[in-house]
């Protein structure tokens, strides 16, 4: 019998991480002029966001430790606990209708397991390791599971932006590529073989801009 298909992926959103949000939230108005929104808090990972919509099915998210929240009771999620340097994009997140059929099926050995996650009313389940780290670097994707119904994006404020490419680069190229070539189909996510980084091109209402 034909080995059955994993479960469809999609870009769900990417992601910058900094130090501060206020960073963070710099960063993305220095490269694209657009001022990114206030999200909210994730209680049980002592973080908070901002959050901008790219379209019905698609956002960018800064996400940064929430200094105001309670010591987190296990490592942060986005390996924020060990992040340093400058603000940058970070990492990427596929969403999946069945993020455990998805982690079977292609996810990381990395990729740890899915847990639940609240931000407000808002419950949704996302690929996180133990250890907080991020599979490959954060050039293999984080993996999201939405409720049932209209996507997240579609109620985000828009600041007219849409994401035209995104491309990622690690050593290990080819191993992203053998995982996710059987379910994630976007012509605008290009993998490349080198050295780690990230490189978004938007088209915004002061013209095509580029987050790195």
């Amino acid at each position: 019998m034909p080995k059955s298909l994993p479960p469809p992926l999609t870009l769900d959103h990417l992601v910058v991480a900094a130090h501060s949000l206020e960073a963070g939230v710099a960063h993305v108005r220095d490269a694209l002029n657009i001022d990114m929104p206030m999200g909210g808090q994730h209680p049980r990972m002592g973080t908070h966001n901002a959050l901008m919509s790219l379209g019905p099915d698609l956002f960018l998210e800064v996400i940064a430790i929430d200094p105001n929240a309670k010591p987190s009771q296990r490592p942060r999620w986005f390996d924020l606990d060990r992040f340093t340097g400058e603000p940058r994009l970070y990492t990427w997140v596929v969403g999946t209708p069945d993020i455990h059929a998805s982690l079977t099926a292609c996810g990381h050995p990395d990729s740890g397991q899915a847990i639940e996650m609240t931000r407000g009313d808002l419950a949704w389940l996302i690929s996180v390791a133990d250890n907080g780290a991020l599979p490959l670097d954060g050039a293999f994707p984080i993996f999201i599971q939405w409720p049932t119904g209209p996507l997240p994006a579609a109620s985000m404020t828009q600041r007219g932006c849409a994401l035209v490419s995104v491309d990622i680069t690690h050593p290990n190229s080819h191993e992203i590529v053998s995982r996710l070539d059987r379910s994630l189909n976007d012509v605008r996510v290009r993998l490349h073989e080198g050295a780690l980084g990230f490189e978004a091109v938007f088209d915004t209402p002061s013209g095509r801009r580029v987050l790195r």
